[in-house]
């Protein structure tokens, strides 16, 4: 793992159209270095989305990560994490245990696991394998409905108590990201601000990368 803070980005919950998604992907990949992406698809009333749309997802979205040595992550399911031939999964508190995840994927799959503002549910976490744990929502998101608020100082204790990775999400821009960075995190999780921005991906991918360059 790298000493510097990563990006991390997070699809959007809806893709229409895979094939010209998949060129925003590579645009955005293209022009700075992402750590990790993370596949999170939601139904259209926010629910569980379709098996066969998640898989036709990874099946097209896979082959870009691995071209640009990213880790490609699947939420929630670890079966499908697994039927995709993906990196590994991203679990919340109410998804598949960490040890269920764990004993299906392997040991060589990567595990990150929500853990909210929760500096315990962070350490059970760690102590059970987790490869990284997430705090947040830090700002407002209009792309998940936050549970709850983390503050900064969460990132600053953890970095200091702990070895595993933390990473940072909720809301996160070019703009307020530096705190963040400033305070430990070791991966900035956004998906708004990439996908959203009105320069697109690839400007938004390198605002970032000033941004943690100068925190």
């Amino acid at each position: 793992m790298s000493d510097a803070c990563q990006l991390y980005l997070i699809t959007p919950p809806q893709i229409a159209d895979l094939a010209r998604f998949a060129d925003r992907l590579t645009a955005a990949l293209d022009a700075g270095a992402v750590a990790c992406i993370q596949l999170r698809l939601k139904g259209e009333n926010g629910g569980e989305p379709a098996e066969a749309e998640v898989l036709a997802a990874a099946d097209a979205l896979l082959p870009v990560a691995q071209k640009y040595d990213a880790a490609f992550l699947v939420n929630d399911r670890p079966d499908l994490a697994l039927k995709a031939g993906a990196d590994g999964v991203h679990i919340g508190q109410s998804d598949a245990p960490y040890g269920q995840a764990r004993a299906l994927l392997g040991d060589g799959a990567t595990i990150g696991v929500t853990c909210h503002n929760s500096k315990h549910q962070g350490l059970i976490a760690a102590e059970a394998g987790a490869d990284y744990v997430a705090f947040g929502a830090f700002f407002p998101t209009k792309t998940k409905v936050a549970a709850v608020t983390a503050d900064k100082d969460i990132l600053q204790w953890w970095a200091f108590a702990t070895t595993t990775p933390s990473v940072a999400i909720g809301g996160i821009t070019p703009e307020n990201c530096a705190p963040l960075v400033r305070a430990g995190a070791d991966f900035l999780a956004v998906s708004a601000a990439i996908w959203d921005a009105a320069d697109g991906p690839a400007a938004a991918v390198k605002a970032f990368q000033t941004a943690i360059a100068a925190a």
